[in-house]
């Protein structure tokens, strides 16, 4: 593989979407593999301490590389050692075996606006349930107006509620917004305001103003609006919550996220209930999940497009030996 080509599946690679935008990635290239290593400096230790989310976002990853690879020519082999390093052996086909997700890759966007509230066609969701589930990973539909939809929807205002009382997560959460367009150049990275749909204005103005909306109350009332906006919740759940399913579940989601953006159906997290682990297992109950463990949850819809996240350049995730 050319150094030209490794980097190319880098800049791919970084497009996958990661919790608070922390990007919590490294790549090395061995040859014809690429090593996906996870940055631990990026990680979030009070919303996330067991880095579930973290290695969900290195899965996601991992399926961007894998269908890059794919339009190079390459078929991909994925495996995941103790460590949670990730390679993917990469081996050279004379065939193109390009995928159509892969034009996906750019557009993808978190779409954290209010929806339209259309209801997504059967034929449209009939394609989302058809995407391949990576073993020991399940994938789960409730639709609006249901009693399970609306049993997922107070678990979020109980995550809510929850996390909001927490002083510490309140702090890593602001540790990870960026107050206006300066801020967010700065670091390419974290909760842009524009993600939010912020005016750009001063750093002295725009962070107390967004930091007051950092309350139970507040967030309540904007995820009500969001979640009867949705067509559906999806939930997507783990067998055994381990490290190389939590991968699995990234691969699953990514794949999940780019069939959604080619079928114009948008979508956002609502994972407070998941992070929380006596709500998540209260929720897996009434759910009839038991034994399962809820790990992401979104809401999908129709939306307009909305401002995208920053990336850092790929010289600064590429390890160089």
């Amino acid at each position: 593989m050319s150094p030209a080509d490794f980097e190319f599946l880098v800049s791919k690679a970084v497009k996958a979407p990661s919790g608070h935008n922390t990007q919590p990635w490294r790549f090395r290239q061995k040859k014809s593999t690429v090593e996906i290593h996870p940055d631990f400096n990026r990680r979030l230790p009070v919303v996330d301490p067991s880095d579930r989310e973290l290695f969900v976002s290195l899965g996601c990853a991992t399926e961007n590389v894998c269908l890059a690879a794919q339009t190079k020519g390459y078929e991909p082999a994925v495996s995941v050692d103790d460590a949670g390093v990730i390679t993917i052996s990469l081996a050279k086909k004379a065939a193109d075996n390009s995928n159509s997700l892969f034009a996906q890759i750019d557009k993808r966007q978190t779409n954290r606006s209010v929806y339209s509230g259309e209801e997504t066609a059967p034929d449209t969701l009939k394609k989302l349930q058809a995407v391949h589930n990576e073993k020991g990973v399940s994938t789960y539909y409730y639709a609006r107006q249901t009693e399970q939809f609306n049993d997922i929807e107070q678990y979020v205002f109980q995550g809510n509620t929850r996390q909001m009382q927490n002083s510490a997560f309140k702090a890593e959460l602001k540790s990870w917004m960026r107050f206006n367009k300066k801020h967010q150049d700065q670091t390419l990275d974290g909760l842009s305001y524009a993600v939010f749909g912020a005016p750009n204005v001063p750093r002295w103005m725009a962070e107390p103003i967004m930091s007051m909306a950092v309350n139970a109350k507040a967030q309540n009332k904007a995820d009500r609006k969001k979640i009867e906006s949705a067509s559906h919740l999806v939930l997507f759940t783990t067998a055994n919550n381990t490290p190389n399913e939590w991968v699995g579940l990234g691969r699953t989601l990514q794949r999940f996220l780019l069939t959604a953006t080619e079928l114009g159906v948008v979508h956002s997290y609502l994972n407070q209930p998941n992070e929380e682990a006596e709500i998540a297992t209260e929720m897996a109950r009434i759910l009839g999940l038991t034994g399962e463990y809820p790990t992401i949850l979104l809401r999908i819809g129709y939306g307009k497009q909305q401002a995208y996240s920053k990336r850092r350049p790929v010289e600064d995730v590429i390890i160089e030996d």
